[in-house]
Parts: structure tokens; C-alpha cells; sequence
């Protein structure tokens, strides 16, 4: 038994799953059609029977009306002829009773009984004069019984003409059934082999921008196969989104690394030749190469960081906001002296705190606070506000500058990948600060935009949720 059903799903797993389908569908439907002609040929049989039954038990009603009286005796033998009349006859309980003329038909035991009251009367199946008759043996009075035969041959011929018909339906049910199968199959796995077509297509030519082509119809009455199409037509374009991003990753990365290795291969080129160099020119080299070998270490961190999809979960714990804004504003005023840093803690935002990591929480802040640092005068203040919001303990965090703002047409970019607007272009930096910070924001439930402030500069606002990541 294991054998055959390790056989059978060996079949299974070689066969495609449009013949599965059609076999199925089709056995289905087979199996109903044979059921249906099964059944109809067993009422039919029953039927002509029945109808058979009920002449027998007129015909004896009719006998006992009219022999009422009457001793053992044949009263019609005739029945060998389908337009004669039903072959009677009474037998008597007593066999020394019966008449001196043979009986047309079969006397035996149970007939006997039938006439002595000790058994019900039954009908039954005969041969006689050559014909297949049916007979009925029923109770006559007075120690006897009647036997009534009619031909039956007739009803056989109707109940085997029914089987013959109702075989050719079956047979023509079946195959209707594989034809139906086969239609069913093609039809409803017609998008399942354009998908498969276009995940071979993607995969042979690498390029996610293929999609599958999808029936018309409103979207909320689309079956089952059509919603699988469509979810991977949605995961192609996230895909393509990917892909486009990853090329746009690394020839970004690849542009902005490649002016700080010229110059580090420049310098390395030259602190080679050392002898030939005075010790001023000797320092200036070494400290170029210094700053572009932290520049270019930089670069790696941040792209690093941005490879990083989620926060470690062994690092996440409670982080008091006002504690870590508190922090990181008094470490941007060490590394910017020149300038004013301000923060202010609204009511309730004091004792606020959020699930995270507390290093990449304050990474979003300093590189909020370096990126407004860079384009704040000397004599305008870079302003840093706590405020809790709503009845659900939401927080909202703003970093804002009094420089000269965003473009209209670089906002919508500024959280993108090395972008640097044209104001930008001059100053130290990578163009990743902003597009890491937007990432920690949303590792942590929180979501980071920019705007432009009212009065002039940048106003960049983080909205954490009042129900944490």
C-alpha cells in the first residue's frame, strides 16, 4: 500500500499541474454523469417492474371477482401471447385436492404455504411455454391460492434498451467530462502560465519591468488567481524600485568615492617620493591624507549603516527623548563652538520615552543637528524642540536653522541617497546624513519630513507614535 501511494505521488509531482486539474475536473464530472445513469437505470428497472407488479395484482383482483366460488381449476392459460390475458389458476393447500388436469404453472412448497395462510403472498420470476414470465401467489380463501403470470420479456427488452441508452449518455458524459476538464484547466491556469512565463522571462533576462497582463474587471471581483497575479505584478515593482535603487546606490557610491581615492592615491603617491619633499610639504601631504582617509572612512560607515534594514533587537530598550536630546545637543555644541544650540522640553515630553537604540537614536539627532549646523550664521541660533502631543503619549521632535532653507525644488529629494542640493555642493559631507536619519526614524516607528520654516531656513520635525515601533 505504501508503494502505490509513494507511486502515485511520484505521478503526481512529474505531471504538470494543467493535467492534474483537467484529470481531476474531469473525474469529477465523470463520476457525476455515471452516478446520474446509475441511478436513472435503477428507477427505470424499478418502475417498469413496479408497473409489471401492479397489472399482476389487478389482474388477480380481478380473477377473485369472478371465481369467487370456484374449486381448484385453471382459469386462463393463455398467456404466452403478450395480447392474452394473465394465465391464472388455483391451487389448493392439499395436494390430494388438486383437479385431475396439470397445472400451467409452476406449483411448489411455498405456493402450498401461500394457500394453507402460513406465508405472505410474494411475486416471482418463471420460465414457461419458452417465455420469461412473472408471477404473483396470493391468498384465495378457503385453503387456496391464486396464481397469476404475465410474459415479462418485455420489460427486460425496455430495462435493457434503458441500460444501452443510458450507457451511451454515461459514455458521452465522460467524454464531455475530459472535454470540460481540459477547458476548465486551460482557462483557469491561464494566468498562473503567464506568470510562470514571466517569472522565467525575469529570470532569464534579469529585468524586473516585465508584468503580467491581467483580465479586465473591477478589482474587488477578481478571483483568486487574478488577485496572485496582481500581488505579483505589486512584488515586480517593488523589485524593479529595488534593483533601481541598488544600480543608483552603487553608482552614487561609486561617484562620490572615487574623487576622495584619486586624491588618497594622489598623496600616497607622493608621500612615496618623501625625500624629494620639503617637511612643510611633507606635512601638508600627511594631513591631507589623513583627513581623506576619514573622509572615505566615513563614506564606508554611513553606506553600512544604510545597508542596515532594522535595529538589533538585543540593543532596543527604553529611551527617555528629553534625556537624549539633552545629550546630543550638548555634544553638537563641542563640536560646533561658533554656534547657538537651543532646546526646549514642552510640558509632559520630559519623562516621555520609546522602545529603541539609544546610539541610533542619537545618530538621527546629530546628523539633524550637523546638517542645520552647516548652514546656520554665525549669529542665528539652531533650535531644538520637545513637544508631547494627542492623549496617546505621541512626541514630536523638530530640529530647525535660520539658513537659507530648502529649494521647493530639492525638497522633495532631500532624504534621497548622496543627493546634495546646489547650496550644498561646497560643503564637507556625503549627502547620507539625512537619508540615515529618515531610515532610524522609521526602524523606530517614527516618521522624519522637512519643510521649510516659517521666517526663512529648515524645519525638520520626527513624529514618533504614541504606540512606539
Amino acid at each position: 500500500m505504501s508503494g502505490v501511494r509513494r507511486l502515485g505521488a511520484r505521478w503526481r509531482r512529474r505531471r504538470p499541474l494543467r493535467t492534474r486539474l483537467a484529470l481531476a475536473a474531469s473525474a469529477a464530472v465523470a463520476l457525476v454523469a455515471v452516478g446520474v445513469c446509475a441511478a436513472a437505470f435503477f428507477v427505470i428497472r424499478y418502475e417498469l417492474l413496479h408497473q409489471l407488479d401492479l397489472s399482476l395484482t389487478q389482474s388477480a383482483t380481478r380473477v377473485v371477482q369472478e371465481n369467487r366460488g370456484e374449486g381448484p381449476q385453471i382459469i386462463a392459460g393463455e398467456c404466452r401471447f403478450l395480447s392474452a390475458p394473465a394465465c391464472a389458476q388455483v391451487v389448493p393447500a392439499d395436494p390430494a385436492a388438486d383437479p385431475e388436469a396439470a397445472y400451467l404453472l409452476p406449483v411448489s412448497a411455498p405456493v402450498r404455504e401461500v394457500a394453507a395462510g402460513t406465508r405472505a403472498p410474494y411475486f416471482s420470476n418463471v420460465t414457461r411455454f419458452g417465455q420469461s414470465l412473472r408471477m404473483l401467489t396470493t391468498p384465495f380463501g378457503d385453503g387456496r391460492a391464486l396464481q397469476v403470470a404475465l410474459r415479462a420479456d418485455p420489460v427486460e427488452k425496455g430495462v435493457r434498451q434503458a441500460a444501452v441508452l443510458l450507457a451511451a449518455v454515461g459514455g458521452a458524459g465522460v467524454l464531455l467530462a475530459g472535454l470540460l476538464g481540459y477547458a476548465v484547466s486551460r482557462t483557469g491556469l491561464a494566468p498562473v502560465a503567464r506568470l510562470t512565463s514571466t517569472a522565467e522571462r525575469i529570470a532569464a533576462t534579469r529585468d524586473p519591468r516585465h508584468r503580467i497582463e491581467l483580465p479586465p474587471g473591477p478589482p474587488g471581483r477578481q478571483d483568486e488567481v487574478t488577485r496572485l497575479a496582481a500581488s505579483f505584478n505589486t512584488m515586480l515593482g517593488e523589485l524593479e524600485q529595488s534593483v533601481s535603487a541598488q544600480r543608483r546606490l552603487v553608482a552614487d557610491a561609486s561617484h562620490e568615492l572615487r574623487t576622495p581615492l584619486t586624491a588618497l592615491r594622489t598623496n600616497a603617491e607622493l608621500l612615496a617620493r618623501a625625500d624629494r619633499l620639503t617637511p612643510a610639504q611633507r606635512e601638508r601631504a600627511s594631513g591631507a591624507l589623513g583627513r581623506q582617509i576619514r573622509e572615505v572612512t566615513g563614506l564606508v560607515n554611513d553606506l553600512i549603516e544604510l545597508a542596515r534594514d532594522e535595529e538589533p533587537l538585543p540593543l532596543v530598550e527604553e529611551v527617555r527623548i528629553a534625556e537624549l536630546a539633552e545629550h546630543t545637543v550638548a555634544m553638537a555644541r563641542t563640536h560646533w563652538p561658533r554656534l547657538r544650540f537651543e532646546l526646549e522640553i514642552g510640558p509632559g515630553a520630559a519623562e516621555a520615552v520609546r522602545p529603541g537604540v539609544p546610539a541610533r537614536l542619537a545618530r538621527l539627532l546629530t546628523n539633524l543637528l550637523d546638517n542645520a549646523a552647516k548652514f546656520s550664521p554665525p549669529d542665528a541660533p539652531v533650535e531644538v524642540g520637545l513637544t508631547a502631543y494627542g492623549g496617546g503619549g505621541g512626541l514630536e521632535l523638530t530640529v530647525r536653522d535660520h539658513g537659507p532653507g530648502i529649494a521647493p525644488e530639492d525638497l522633495p529629494y532631500v532624504f534621497d541617497r548622496f543627493y546634495r542640493a546646489e547650496a550644498a555642493r561646497a560643503l564637507p559631507g556625503s549627502g547620507l546624513g539625512l537619508a540615515m536619519a529618515r531610515q532610524i526614524a522609521r526602524a523606530h516607528g517614527a516618521e522624519l519630513t522637512a519643510s521649510v520654516a516659517p521666517g526663512g531656513g529648515a524645519l525638520f520635525t520626527v513624529v514618533f507614535g504614541g504606540e512606539g515601533p
